[in-house]
């Protein structure tokens, strides 16, 4: 598979979420992970020891993660009423952004996206930040004869 594809959590409240989606990311070939304004200190539900494999960049805040975005990636907001993840075509490229487990993602952050992406459920569209990041990495690697473009 060509390109690469980088997964993070802005404002993230528990390490334990950190973690899981570290895993997660090791697991579904996940370039690197990343946070933008840390709120726990430290996180310990990483039991593959992904740091081994898949690096974790820490931003103060998104001005400077913007800074340091890589070239020609377009920056993909996973929230609440964007366009269903099942029909989403996966760029060769891409970074994730995740909002955090309390606040989702600000407006004026998703006015940086260049698309917005909601998970469809049965009951309710919130779910656990790492569970969301999990099936949007499964979706791109997995999401049956879409191929990234």
């Amino acid at each position: 598979m060509r390109g690469y594809f980088g997964i993070g959590i802005y404002a993230v409240k528990t390490g334990a979420n950190v973690g899981t989606l570290w895993r997660s990311a090791y697991q579904l070939g996940a370039a690197f992970i990343f946070t933008i304004g840390k709120r726990y200190p430290r996180q310990a539900s990483d039991t593959v020891k992904a740091w081994r494999h898949v690096p974790l960049f820490e931003y103060q805040t998104f001005d400077d993660f913007m800074l340091h975005r890589p070239n020609d990636c377009p920056l993909i907001g996973i929230e609440m009423g964007g366009r269903t993840l099942g029909e989403y075509h996966h760029q060769e490229r891409s970074v994730y952004l995740l909002g955090a487990e309390d606040g989702g993602l600000p407006k004026d952050i998703q006015s940086s996206c260049q698309t917005i992406l909601s998970i469809p459920s049965v009951r309710t569209e919130s779910y656990n930040v790492a569970v969301a990041g999990s099936i949007v990495m499964y979706d791109r690697i997995y999401g049956g004869q879409r191929a990234i473009d």
